[in-house]
């Protein structure tokens, strides 16, 4: 029986990202505002009042969360806001996420303002609504289950933003800092579209920055943001809870090259092996003239990402190449399962591939040759025998 599928949830931040947007979009999501208030109510010493309103902007149905708090509310130094988690009823779990992302923005503000954490003293950590953005959203993820989140790469706005600390560029210091890594482009938008807030919940959250991952999609939610956006741009988060759909091949791929002319091919057997063995999905050899018509040979090795780095090592290592070419590619393959056939030598392993025209099986050259092998018979008679074949 196959393991549950993990639930996701996918930030699509096409015009940025802020805790109250966040929150906005889980409500409109699924998380109840009644759970949201008497998980939020376990922080004592915290004075506010949520107000939720439904709204359309540019005809897209959404929530905009307002969190009202005294006029003369009181601002905290970092110590204080974590004493103020450790002595909630919140889990554990919640307590720990929540004290972690506090301390990174701490982190960042102390460094743009060249003072330490435990004397830095402003309003975005000691703000009642940062606590209840930052807490309210690590609820919402634990009421909707959601197990791993993905944010897409960040848009940058530009011009400047008014705090307690004067006119400030934007992205703002704090942001930029907390965004060290983050994939980001910039755009013409003279508004603050990654609040601090927004940042550090992204950052320290996500597992990754990239494209909407493969999911069943179970629930879409937006959160509105208070600006007005030019070009008529909706000022919305978009939230896409779902279900991981596992595959079992990256559907982008890293392909390396180098051309070779005074490499002994003769080793081309032991580099399959150990390219294959760290992750290659496929590797060739093709013949090519190269500069002054002197022969020489094309090595491609394709493979996921994530294990570029080694097979590039690798190649060097193996060949004479002092370099390699390499790019990303998009790529489609058809599904594909592994299955027991039943023939006159007993069962072979071999390859159904599911086709637009239909199914096909194709024999696995290995399993073949060992039978043909074994029973003194020739390799083309053992793959004739596998299509028509009954299936285990």
């Amino acid at each position: 029986m196959p393991p549950p599928a993990t639930t996701l949830a996918y930030l699509d931040c096409f015009s940025g990202i802020s805790g109250d947007m966040l929150l906005g979009a889980l409500l409109h999501a699924g998380l109840e505002e009644t759970v949201l208030l008497e998980e939020l109510g376990k922080i004592k010493g915290i004075d506010f009042k949520l107000s939720v309103e439904d709204q359309l902007r540019s005809g897209i149905s959404c929530k905009q969360v307002t969190i009202h708090s005294p006029a003369a509310q009181q601002f905290r130094h970092l110590e204080n806001i974590l004493t103020l988690l450790e002595n909630s009823n919140l889990s554990e779990i919640i307590v720990q996420k929540a004290s972690t992302l506090f301390i990174r923005l701490a982190e960042s503000e102390a460094k743009v303002h060249n003072v330490s954490v435990a004397k830095i003293h402003f309003h975005e950590v000691g703000g009642v609504d940062t606590i209840v953005d930052i807490v309210g959203t690590l609820i919402g993820l634990q009421e909707l289950g959601i197990e791993e989140v993905i944010c897409s790469p960040l848009p940058m706005g530009h011009g400047f933003v008014r705090c307690a600390h004067g006119n400030l560029p934007l992205p703002a210091p704090a942001v930029s800092r907390l965004l060290l890594d983050t994939p980001v482009y910039g755009v013409d938008q003279e508004k603050e579209l990654v609040t601090p807030t927004g940042a550090v919940l992204a950052t320290g959250l996500a597992a990754s920055f990239a494209k909407m991952p493969a999911m069943k999609m179970k629930a879409i939610g937006y959160g509105a943001g208070n600006h007005t956006l030019n070009g008529d741009q909706p000022n919305l988060l978009r939230l896409i809870v779902g279900e991981a759909i596992l595959v079992e091949e990256s559907d982008v791929v890293e392909v390396i090259e180098t051309n070779l002319d005074d490499w002994n091919s003769e080793g081309f057997p032991y580099l399959c092996d150990r390219l294959f063995a760290r992750g290659a999905l496929d590797v060739s050899l093709s013949p090519m003239i190269m500069k002054k018509g002197r022969p020489g040979q094309l090595l491609r090795v394709i493979c996921d990402p994530v294990h570029g780095l080694e097979l590039k090592q690798i190649i060097l290592s193996e060949t004479t190449a002092i370099g390699v070419r390499f790019r990303k590619e998009e790529r489609m393959t058809l599904p594909r399962e592994k299955i027991m056939v039943s023939t006159p030598w007993g069962e072979i392993v071999a390859k159904k591939v599911h086709t637009p025209e239909g199914t096909v099986i194709y024999p696995e050259y290995e399993a073949c040759r060992e039978v043909a092998e074994k029973n003194q018979i020739p390799l083309a008679r053992v793959y004739r025998s596998i299509c028509g074949t009954e299936e285990r």
